[in-house]
């Protein structure tokens, strides 16, 4: 039974609200720094925190080499691919709002390519969500990729924005088909420290490494790697620990609006009947696409922002 304390009730929104925090976080972050260097310096400092939790705590590291390749390649696919692609795409003009809205759909995708990977089937009712998912998207995010001038958002940085979801979806499938026993202390050490790796060239290659150090740089990387790598790990380990998976799963429905309103908040980003009625689209069609029986499928909540 999940346990009756105040944490126990609100550890599940906590770990929503710290999630969907991320797109705020990046586009804070690409005022200061290139959104990969930024990416770069979170995955080092990251990497260090987890490397000791899992020594102190004393985890178990994979003694297989390929459930060690098997960790090191998730982390290419859900931190690298994945913040490396809406990170970069925030950096070039893509609203915070909007970016939440297109990751929001890697429930959607994950239950598309579901039948084809895992031998899953749809019902009838899954296939409306997805549909409907697809439509709620494309009500928010068409108008501003077809408007001319200053309100609009360029195409290309909306496209690897998208290939970022694709890279989660691919990621978050792979992960449950080969690392369902890896403790997730070390699978988050491992996986921060792949995506270091493959982020590096690419910094190299798009940025000038440019930082500027400041009270906002650092309050943003710590915002970054204490709240949504560090705390969140750390509450999605207690929801483990305590059987509460399922009630984060169903939360992470919220996840696109709250991004959207986080983002009106913070950033001033104009919240519009189109993307209000877009992202409500988008949230039913992912809960319809994820039910299962009498009560949503409680699939495992995707990585932290």
């Amino acid at each position: 039974m999940p346990p009756a304390t105040s944490l126990g009730r609100l550890a599940p929104v906590a770990f929503v609200l710290l999630w969907s925090s991320g797109w705020v976080a990046a586009e804070f972050g690409a005022m200061v720094s290139g959104p990969l260097t930024f990416l770069v310096i979170r995955y080092a400092v990251a990497g260090v925190f987890f490397v000791a939790i899992a020594v102190l705590s004393g985890a178990r590291w994979p003694s297989r080499r390929s459930e060690l390749g098997h960790t090191l390649l998730s982390g290419v696919l859900l931190h690298g691919g994945y913040l490396g692609a809406v990170w970069w795409a925030i950096g070039q003009g893509v609203p915070a709002g909007i970016s939440g809205i297109i990751a929001g759909l890697q429930p959607l995708l994950t239950a598309l390519v579901a039948p084809y990977v895992l031998g899953e089937r749809l019902s009838r009712l899954q296939r409306i969500g997805l549909v409907l998912g697809f439509l709620g998207v494309a009500l928010a995010v068409l108008p501003k990729l077809l408007h001319a001038g200053s309100g609009g958002i360029p195409w290309f940085p909306v496209l690897v924005n998208v290939l970022g979801m694709v890279s989660v979806t691919s990621g978050t499938i792979y992960q449950k088909r080969y690392l369902q026993k890896i403790d997730i202390r070390v699978a988050a050490t491992l996986q921060y420290l792949a995506a270091l790796v493959v982020t590096v060239p690419f910094a190299f290659l798009l940025e000038t490494f440019h930082v500027e150090l400041g009270w906002q740089f650092l309050a943003v990387l710590a915002w970054s790697v204490l709240g949504t790598s560090v705390a969140a790990i750390l509450l999605l380990l207690y929801l483990l620990s305590h059987g509460q998976v399922s009630r984060v799963a169903s939360l992470v429905y919220l996840v696109p609006p709250l991004a959207a309103l986080q983002a009106f908040v913070f950033l001033g980003e104009a919240l519009t009947a189109l993307t209000i009625a877009g992202t409500a689209i988008v949230v039913a069609g992912v809960y319809l696409a994820n039910y299962k029986g009498k009560q949503p499928a409680a699939a495992p909540p995707p990585p932290a922002q």
